[in-house]
């Protein structure tokens, strides 16, 4: 064999072995990729958990073959204000963009500019009712719902009054979702009698609180309250507390905030929720993201499990962190 030709062969070698090494879904070497995370808002301790999260998941991400970045923005619940922040990190060159919706139903300006700039989009928790974007990550909220409706219908013995706070607004597709999964639920146990509260607790707890208030004066003989996240149940417990109510009222919420796994985990009347971990979804969507900037074929919409939470496995799913 000639010295040039072993020197071709080597050099064929090399390079077929450097294609396999950085197959579809797989960073080349040296890669550096900037993430920019779109936040609707992070006044509240699901969002700011996501955006935690998807910020740690990059750092873990990041070897000595690959670094990630992620540049992160709160439109502080402006809608005008998300489709600014999303120009603005187009303007950086960023290489993908995760979206946080939140609330928001439809951010059309936001993906309208993400598409002509050619780049992926990855939209975590929410999906919006109309746009296109690259792939979605987040749970099943009707099950959800329908989860904590029969845990409510055994644990009542199937009679009761159960009231529901929602989040609002009207439209919010994540809350209706939720409501509706339980209302099935409840459905099937005709002793059960259905009380929505007037107005929406904000997803907040000090809004719920005030809801709560309001619930008790009008019906003072409630058996459980549904709240469309712990966060609201979390303020809801306060005003039955203060109303010498605790003994008589239940509480059952979606999310797994860590204030209401503690509550949960205690015994009291704070005796259901559905996880829908910030964490998990944030970790999930940077992972999706890095694999999509790779070249890899993912999944349009990824549902992530919602386990039920009681006293008997609250434990398992605290993290102090």
């Amino acid at each position: 064999m000639t010295k040039n030709r072993l020197i071709g062969l080597l050099a064929a070698t090399v390079l077929l072995a450097g294609g396999a090494a950085c197959s579809a879904g797989e960073p080349s070497s040296g890669k550096t990729y900037t993430i920019g995370v779109a936040n609707f808002l992070l006044s509240g301790p699901y969002f700011s958990g996501m955006d935690a999260a998807i910020t740690a998941q990059a750092k873990t991400k990041s070897t000595g073959e690959l670094t990630v970045k992620t540049i992160s923005t709160d439109a502080n619940g402006d809608a005008a204000k998300l489709a600014a922040d999303v120009e603005d990190l187009l303007s950086k060159n960023v290489d993908a963009i995760i979206i946080s919706g939140g609330p928001l139903e439809s951010a059309p300006a936001a993906l309208n500019a993400i598409k002509a700039a050619g780049k992926p989009v990855v939209l975590v928790d929410r999906k919006f009712a109309t746009g296109e974007y690259t792939s979605w990550i987040g749970p099943d909220n009707e099950a959800i719902g329908k989860q904590d409706g029969e845990f409510l219908v055994t644990r009542l013995g199937g009679k009761g009054k159960v009231a529901i706070i929602k989040g609002g607004p009207a439209d919010n597709s994540i809350g209706l979702a939720r409501t509706n999964g339980l209302k099935s639920s409840l459905s099937k146990a005709p002793g059960i009698t259905i009380v929505e509260a007037p107005g929406f607790g904000g997803w907040s707890s000090d809004g719920a609180l005030t809801i709560m208030e309001n619930l008790l004066a009008t019906n003072p003989d409630l058996s459980a309250v549904f709240c469309e996240n712990d966060a609201m149940c979390l303020g809801a417990q306060r005003a039955v507390q203060t109303a010498g109510k605790s003994a008589q009222i239940v509480f059952a919420g979606v999310d797994g905030q860590l204030e209401a796994l503690q509550a949960i985990l205690t015994g009291g009347n704070y005796v259901v929720t559905g996880l829908n971990s910030p964490k998990v979804i944030g970790s999930l969507a940077l992972d999706r993201t890095v694999e999509i900037l790779g070249g890899a074929t993912v999944e349009k919409d990824t549902v992530v499990p919602s386990p039920q939470i009681t006293k008997d496995n609250a434990a398992q799913y605290i993290d102090p962190k």
